[in-house]
């Protein structure tokens, strides 16, 4: 996994790496920035009334971390009794996923990912990729964790106390959000007006690149109809870097700050989005954090 810094640290490419796993004869892809390590199985030991989804705990260099049974998350069945782990570090936090096997790595660009479907039980996917042999699906894998570390659902809840002044300032600012992630958006989305801003939504980042490309043509200054935009990294279409990139090159969007909200938040993607001209850089679940830096950018 050690090459994987060259792809992370190019600008602009608006291309990804994907590593190809299977689960219950299933093909699914990983974000190779989020993956440490593919390791055999290792002893794990039980946890009583823990979630159901986890079979346990294990430690790898002096590390325990959870083991997320991914079959159970799924809903499924493993295709057989062997198995790999998948060693994750997802919102600063580390996790191994127990899949049925690892295939390759591929890179791709983000333009070959098809949003999910909006039909029943594909809350947990958040795009497809088709190849020339097979359908590879990605997985919302904050939304995996989310659904056994509740401490995370209420970091991802938090709004910090705020007076009527500060409340009031807010409903006139708005901000655009582009997330594909349904969890994230929602949370997003419900945070925000809970604070008092206003919103502007969007999946990924063509759909939000082609919302600021039509404010920017409009005669009325960029900020009088946005003040600031909210990214995440990992969209179809269109990756958050990419769309900063397209934002901090266009003669009108430029001076508006984005800040990025993303599970891949690390001190590679760091350097990465301060050279796209990012704002600020928050990880997941810090969503208190987030409200608090758009406060000290657009309404003090």
């Amino acid at each position: 996994m050690e090459d994987k810094k060259g792809i992370l640290l190019e600008s602009g490419t608006n291309e990804f790496e994907i590593i190809e796993f299977s689960v219950g004869g299933v093909f699914y892809g990983l974000n190779v920035a989020k993956v440490r390590e593919v390791i055999n199985p290792v002893p794990v030991t039980f946890i009583a009334k823990s979630h159901p989804n986890l079979d346990g705990i294990f430690t790898l260099r002096s590390r325990v971390m959870p083991l997320v049974n991914l079959a159970r998350s799924l809903n499924t069945q493993p295709a057989s009794e062997d198995f790999k782990i998948i060693v994750c570090e997802i919102n600063n936090f580390y996790v191994g996923f127990k899949v049925d096997a690892v295939y390759r790595i591929h890179r791709i660009s983000w333009t070959q990912m098809e949003p999910a479907p909006h039909i029943a039980g594909s809350d947990l996917v958040v795009g497809i990729v088709k190849m020339q042999e097979r359908m590879i699906i990605l997985l919302d894998f904050e939304k995996i964790l989310a659904d056994v570390n509740p401490e995370m659902n209420k970091k991802m809840s938090a709004v910090p106390k705020s007076t009527p002044e500060l409340i009031s300032i807010r409903k006139t600012k708005n901000i655009l959000i582009a997330a594909d992630s349904r969890m994230l958006r929602d949370l997003l989305l419900n945070t925000l007006h809970t604070a008092g801003y206003n919103t502007i939504s969007n999946e990924n980042g063509l759909e939000a690149w082609t919302q600021l490309e039509a404010i920017a043509e409009s005669d009325q200054p960029v900020t009088d109809t946005i003040q600031l935009i909210i990214t995440d990294i990992e969209m179809p279409q269109m990756d958050g870097h990419h769309l900063i990139k397209r934002i901090k090159s266009h003669p009108r969007l430029k001076d508006l700050p984005v800040i990025i909200f993303s599970s891949l938040i690390n001190e590679e993607m760091k350097l990465k989005g301060q050279a796209l001209g990012a704002y600020a850089q928050v990880t997941k679940p810090e969503i208190e954090q987030l409200i608090g830096i758009v406060d000290q950018k657009i309404a003090y």
